[in-house]
């Protein structure tokens, strides 16, 4: 699943639950500790289909599950249905109202999540081996038949617009804002996923069925499921929890868009430090050049001190505590994101320091040296970011089928990203960091913006 998410959690207090916590503490090394991920595709009698990793090292499941369709598809007007939604599939279930569901949840000691994104909305569920029955069940309750009662709507609608109106305050919420306006114009993504105190207002119980109905459908559903189950009794398991869901879902078809690039946008604010935040194009996750792209980003600024934003802005001038680069990939837009924070003072000059990176990145490309060092971190930083727990496997195997990369795509991401050449990395560096960027400055009036 890519963009942002909100996840609501709910974990109970039982024996049962503490001693899940205590294994959830020992699987990291666990998981660790192997050699490869060894994933079956388990398709279920009503055609369900999932992702599956044995392993019996711990006696826990974990479930991770995502439907297409996010804030995206909130309808205009009723801005933050998909958020809502997701904070009351524990409120009530079936012929549970939200005190029993969540008792019962408790003592199965198990934990529940819902998410959403701009593109999909999803949930998890991990329970201990020997409460299955039981934890499938709550689950099935929770996809299948949510009630929406009247009272846990108000409540957590509370809950959330008390955070708009805190937010309201913070200049950075504000910024945010217009920012992905000036970026997204008119496009949903433009749009805050939590809504606003009048859209949410709006919203109403039928609304939250009728979502429900829409997006919780079997043809666009991505699951994976870790730990100690065969692949004969997830078979079962498919078709309780999601085998009486409709067949197809009924998607609102949503545009591609491009960041509006070339732009310089202002936010006025007396702060002692200035954010400055850059977007250039990027590239689709289904492109050629992805993994170029992904290489090249990351000796940029990708997130490791070694990065060349990291050290020209602060290990040589100390201007900036943090200076970052990162590749966003939603469903229907890319673009590759510079963001630091300065003393006003200096956000002129730290701006401009920026600039020179990227502008002599996009020109000269990286060094023979720095793409090997930049291949060595990606291939060892995978199991660290992405296999240290089953819950992180779960979501993993979903995002992977998400951007349809092939159930042996762990396995041949080492020969892919070893194969892209310095030729090719270069070439994307041109490709991207050519154009003009947009670029945001929240702080003190800062003249020009062009560094």
């Amino acid at each position: 699943m890519n963009g942002p998410m909100t996840m609501r959690i709910r974990l109970g207090t039982s024996l049962t639950t503490l001693l899940l916590a205590l294994v959830f503490l020992v699987l990291p090394a666990v998981v660790a500790a192997r050699a490869e991920v060894k994933i079956q595709e388990v398709k279920s009698e009503k055609g369900i289909t999932a992702w599956l990793v044995e392993d019996y090292s711990v006696p826990i499941i974990a479930v991770r599950f995502a439907f297409e369709g996010g804030s995206s598809q909130d309808p205009d007007g009723k801005e933050g249905l998909a958020n809502l939604m997701t904070g009351l599939f524990d409120e009530g279930a079936g012929d549970l109202d939200s005190e029993a569901f969540q008792s019962r949840l408790d003592d199965a000691g198990a934990e529940m999540g819902f998410s959403e994104s701009n593109d999909d909305l999803g949930g998890s569920m991990r329970m201990l081996s020997d409460q299955q029955d039981e934890a499938f069940e709550l689950l099935r309750l929770a996809v299948e038949s949510p009630r929406f009662d009247q009272a846990p709507i108000d409540r957590i609608r509370s809950q959330i617009v008390a955070g708009i109106v805190a937010n309201a305050r913070d200049p950075e919420t504000e910024a945010s804002r217009k920012w992905a306006e000036a970026i997204y114009g008119t496009h949903p993504y433009a749009r805050p996923d939590q809504g606003t105190e009048k859209s949410l207002a709006t919203i109403t119980a039928d609304d939250l069925r009728a979502f429900h109905k829409a997006v919780f459908a079997r043809d666009q559903l991505k699951i994976a499921v870790v730990g100690a189950i065969d692949a004969e009794s997830l078979k079962k398991r498919l078709d309780q929890v999601f085998g009486n869901l409709p067949e197809k879902a009924q998607i609102r078809k949503v545009e591609p868009v491009e960041p509006k690039l070339g732009q310089t946008l202002q936010v006025e604010y007396p702060l002692p430090q200035t954010s400055l935040q850059l977007v250039y194009p990027g590239v689709p996750r289904d492109a050629p050049d992805f993994l170029a792209a992904a290489l090249m980003e990351q000796i940029l600024g990708g997130g490791s001190f070694s990065s060349r934003l990291f050290d020209e802005v602060r290990e040589k001038r100390g201007l900036a505590y943090s200076v970052t680069s990162m590749l966003i990939n939603q469903e229907h837009s890319s673009s590759l994101v510079i963001s630091t924070a300065t003393r006003s003072d200096r956000a002129a000059e730290t701006l401009a320091v920026v600039r020179d990176v990227v502008r002599k990145m996009a020109e000269e490309g990286p060094t023979a040296a720095e793409l090997e060092a930049a291949k060595k971190y990606m291939l060892g930083a995978y199991a660290i970011n992405n296999l240290d727990s089953s819950g992180a496997i779960a979501s993993t195997l979903v995002n992977i089928q998400t951007d349809d990369l092939g159930i042996d795509y762990i396995q041949r991401r080492v020969d892919l990203i070893g194969a892209v050449t310095l030729d090719e990395v270069k070439a994307v560096a041109r490709k991207l960091l050519s154009a003009e960027p947009a670029v945001m400055i929240l702080g003190p009036k800062m003249d020009g913006g062009k560094g």
